[in-house]
């Protein structure tokens, strides 16, 4: 920023103009209203590039921003930013070269409205649907083949709004080597609460870190939490129940938290059989090549070694595909009496699909007393000798940690 009067660049900004002593206080205000003009474009952008409607983004504007903003003057914004999805699109070749890449891993398991929305928010592409399903028939005509599946009959799922039913349970096809995720998925909007891997998902202090921690993200805590019988799960409960102490509906204190079969659990279960076809799916066929190649025999050693080298990895990828899940569009189903569209708004967008949020808001107070409560996960201490040696090796190899599956 410069002196208006003297032209000085003014590396801090202070009351006075250093060269000529002239009041220069007033930019603050304009540097103030700058910054807050680049957060609103970098909100507009960032809800655009997810594929919400015009419509939709002034919603979350003004709801989870307190931004007022018409609809003239967003679209007067985009067009200043040069955001559009019917015009300049992507050449073909690039948009080619980016499924192919998309194609070397886990992505070969998309679909292509799956892969579409990956071109858009992580490549930042303007394309057709129509143009990705021709390219993917073009470069992958086997993987759609294999995708053509017949549908189940499926049952009918009632829920009055976000935050009535959080579905909790842990996903262990990755257990042979050492990995367990474990996730959580609200029973209206289907949007994923949390979805983390680990060295085990069966340590009651792990999962309940989890839930605390998503409810500190989140803000409120749901009505009612759905798990299994496993012994991993009580923790959580206790700290569930423990949270609806205070209120007083029907489903208030011990009944807010339900028990059941693990294949009971719909919500959660169905999701997995998606998340097994598009990501998980890759990585046993990948760790299973480790295996037939005797590059991994299922010793303590090994498994630990696989930890280390493949944990964070994979949480980065489930990141991903927690944000790509949560932002795409899912379709109407007739047989279903749920609303359809993204995750995302109608997590946080409920009075556009005629619901309400049945959550409670979280006391900061109350969380941080309840995080003081829960111990340290049991191999905390064992964990860290590894993450020593394995360092130490390391160092002495001079290999890298890997940053990809490759």
């Amino acid at each position: 920023m410069f002196c208006p009067f003297c032209g000085r660049n003014l590396l801090t900004l202070q009351s006075y103009c250093g060269l000529c002593g002239r009041n220069i206080e007033f930019l603050r205000s304009h540097q103030a209203e700058g910054s807050q003009a680049t957060e609103v474009e970098g909100l507009i952008h960032k809800y655009f590039t997810e594929g919400h409607t015009l419509e939709v983004i002034t919603d979350f504007l003004a709801i989870r921003h307190n931004i007022s903003l018409s609809l003239s003057s967003l679209k007067r914004r985009l067009r200043d930013a040069d955001l559009t999805r019917r015009i300049n699109y992507t050449p073909i070749a690039t948009v080619r070269s980016a499924i192919v890449e998309e194609l070397q891993g886990s992505g070969k398991l998309l679909g292509y409205r799956a892969m579409w929305q990956i071109l858009k928010q992580k490549y930042s592409f303007t394309v057709r649907r129509k143009d990705v399903m021709l390219l993917m028939r073009e470069v992958d005509p086997s993987g759609i083949e294999n995708r053509l599946r017949r549908r189940f009959a499926r049952r009918t799922y009632h829920s009055l709004g976000p935050n009535e039913v959080w579905h909790v349970d842990g996903y262990d096809k990755l257990k042979p080597f050492g990995i367990g995720i474990s996730g959580c998925i609200d029973g209206f909007s289907r949007k994923i609460m949390w979805l983390t891997c680990g060295k085990s998902n069966k340590d009651p202090n792990v999962i309940a870190q989890n839930y605390i921690n998503c409810v500190a993200e989140f803000g409120v805590f749901p009505s009612r939490l759905r798990t299994d019988c496993g012994t991993e799960n009580g923790l959580m409960a206790a700290l569930q129940c423990c949270l609806r102490s205070e209120q007083t509906d029907e489903f208030a204190g011990a009944r807010s938290h339900m028990y059941g079969t693990s294949m009971s659990n719909q919500r959660i279960e169905s999701w997995w059989s998606y998340f097994r076809k598009q990501r998980i799916q890759f990585w046993l066929e990948l760790f299973g090549d480790l295996r037939e190649r005797h590059l991994f025999n299922g010793s303590s050693d090994h498994t630990r070694l696989l930890q280390y080298c493949f944990l964070d990895v994979l949480q980065e990828e489930l990141n991903e595909h927690k944000q790509y899940w949560n932002t795409h569009v899912i379709r109407p189903v007739r047989q279903s009496k749920c609303p359809s569209g993204r995750p995302e708004a109608m997590y946080y967008l409920p009075h556009r699909f005629n619901a309400n949020n049945c959550g409670f808001a979280a006391s900061t107070h109350t969380l941080n007393q309840l995080r003081s409560l829960i111990p340290a996960p049991s191999s905390a201490v064992v964990e860290d000798d590894q993450q020593i040696c394995f360092e130490g090796l390391q160092r002495q190899s001079g290999l890298l940690r890997p940053l990809r599956w490759e």
